[in-house]
């Protein structure tokens, strides 16, 4: 049995051995170049086996367990990663860093998720880290394989929202958007007309409009100005125009500064065009504005609540409302299954377009 983990650090091209010692402590020795050893199995065969006392194993530490799951197997999706990071810093590490793996039982654990003052959501985010750490350990031979015992917490609540999910009117949308200058205006409308979450809006390029068929592929997200793929696979398709939005976005166009194939829609001059406005910026403008408007508050995700909610006042069917949502499981859209036709979803695209541009 192989007693650690061989790891290639790409930076510098080097294989790593990582293993714990007797005393839990993580350690790297460094074996060698991928000049020296081109493949993983050549640099095995260079690793000097190292030995762990039978009583070791159980008591790695989650401390030390995080740090090695970060560096091998933590998600590369810039906003997963960013979450996974946030709630092993601020929960995990300072409840149960000292602790072995071994002592994350299921009734500590979830008198432990009882006691935070916490949505139900971010309950199960935390109960969902551990259930990775431990299969990690696993994985690593840190424990013996056995069932993961955080399948055994529940969380109370979980399937419940603490806020119900806030959609407009179109008489507060209309009032809304009035209080919007450019190119928050334009944000706004598309985000409304194509349900589009704001990292997708953010990131689209202009290269991503089809002037004579009328399309529009989302096919990226940019979060905290990094930019990344799509939420999910689902997520990434091409979706088609209102004539008289792509009018609007045609205007804008000819307005922008940054109106080059390349150049983000809603590059900001701020960063000369080198990145587009950001999420935070969006949020303050678009907090203001209803306020201004007279109406309850209205964050960036509202506008795909508010195209979901529109969808049905149309009389849009629910399994074309999952395509528009670009939902992988209709579950999510509401527990219908079916399949519809491409004009039917650009039938349904346009009404909701009419009500965002109060079309007669």
């Amino acid at each position: 049995m192989r007693d650690g983990s061989l790891v290639l650090d790409r930076r510098f091209k080097t294989w790593n051995f990582l293993y714990y010692d007797s005393n839990g402590k993580r350690r790297t020795k460094r074996i060698g170049t991928v000049s020296e050893y081109p493949n993983k199995k050549a640099a095995w065969k260079a690793v000097t086996p190292v030995q762990h006392v039978a009583e070791t194993r159980n008591t790695v530490n989650v401390s030390t367990l995080v740090e090695q799951y970060t560096t091998e197997k933590m998600p590369q999706r810039y906003s997963t990663r960013r979450s996974y990071l946030a709630w092993f810093k601020n929960h995990i590490t300072p409840r149960w860093g000292n602790h072995s793996i071994a002592d994350v039982q299921a009734r500590p654990v979830e008198l432990w998720l009882k006691s935070l003052t916490l949505s139900p959501k971010s309950r199960v985010e935390i109960r969902g880290l551990l259930r990775i750490l431990w299969d990690f350990a696993m994985w690593d031979d840190a424990v013996p394989v056995q069932r993961n015992p955080m399948e055994l917490v529940t969380v109370k609540g979980a399937s419940k929202r603490l806020h119900k999910p806030r959609s407009l009117t179109v008489a507060e949308f209309q009032k809304f958007i009035t209080q919007l200058a450019e190119p928050f205006r334009t944000i706004a409308l598309l985000s409304v007309c194509f349900g589009l979450r704001i990292s997708e809006c953010l990131a689209l390029r202009w290269s991503d409009v089809d002037w004579l068929q009328c399309t529009l592929r989302v096919e990226r997200g940019i979060v905290r100005q990094h930019v990344g793929e799509v939420k999910t696979t689902n997520s990434e398709r091409l979706m088609s125009f209102d004539s008289e939005l792509l009018a609007v976005l045609k205007l804008w166009k000819q307005t922008t500064q940054f109106s080059g194939s390349d150049d983000w829609i809603f590059a900001s001059p701020v960063q000369i065009g080198r990145l587009p406005w950001s999420y935070p910026h969006i949020l303050r403008v678009f907090g203001k504005a209803a306020k201004d408007a007279g109406i309850a508050h209205v964050s960036t995700h509202t506008m795909r609540h508010t195209y979901r909610s529109w969808l049905d006042s149309v009389g849009t069917a629910l399994s074309v409302q999952q395509k528009l949502m670009r939902h992988a499981d209709i579950r999510t859209t509401m527990n219908v299954y079916g399949d519809v036709v491409t004009d039917e979803m650009v039938r349904a695209g346009s009404k909701v377009a009419g009500l965002a541009l109060n079309r007669a």
